[in-house]
């Protein structure tokens, strides 16, 4: 069974930030344009941040190019297969958190969190990840 990811900015979810934001955000826009990425999930673990220039560390799906989303950490989350063959998403203790299904509360940093066919994976300021099967 393949999962895949499609990955892009989320008009809603970045409204809904904007709006739970203090004044640091307000300076944030929206890329106007900005293709989604796809990706097939693959292996036991996709990591989610942005490039680290100073030390090259590039992540599996990284939020670096551009539009960069500049509420990423550069290790923000990860994907990580579980022995059934689904995957979960665990926050690596980013700055700004990592939300599902537009949740206004954040998982909990290095718990695994299960994902079925089209959740969606809210991480920065405008991205999201949608999982799905087959």
């Amino acid at each position: 069974m393949t999962w895949s990811a499609t990955i892009g900015p989320d008009r809603e979810y970045f409204m809904a930030m904007m709006q739970r934001s203090g004044p640091e955000a307000a300076g944030l826009n929206l890329p106007a344009y900005s293709p989604e990425q796809q990706r097939t999930l693959t292996g036991n673990q996709i990591t989610i941040g942005r490039r680290r220039h100073s030390t090259g560390d590039t992540p599996d799906i990284d939020l670096s190019v551009p539009p960069e989303d500049p509420g990423v950490s550069h290790q923000h989350a990860m994907l990580v297969q579980q022995p059934d063959g689904t995957w979960a998403v665990v926050d690596q203790n980013s700055t700004n958190g990592t939300t599902v299904n537009g949740s206004e509360e954040p998982i909990q940093p290095f718990v695994p969190v299960p994902l079925q066919d089209g959740d969606r994976v809210h991480v920065g300021a405008w991205t999201t990840i949608t999982i799905r099967r087959g």
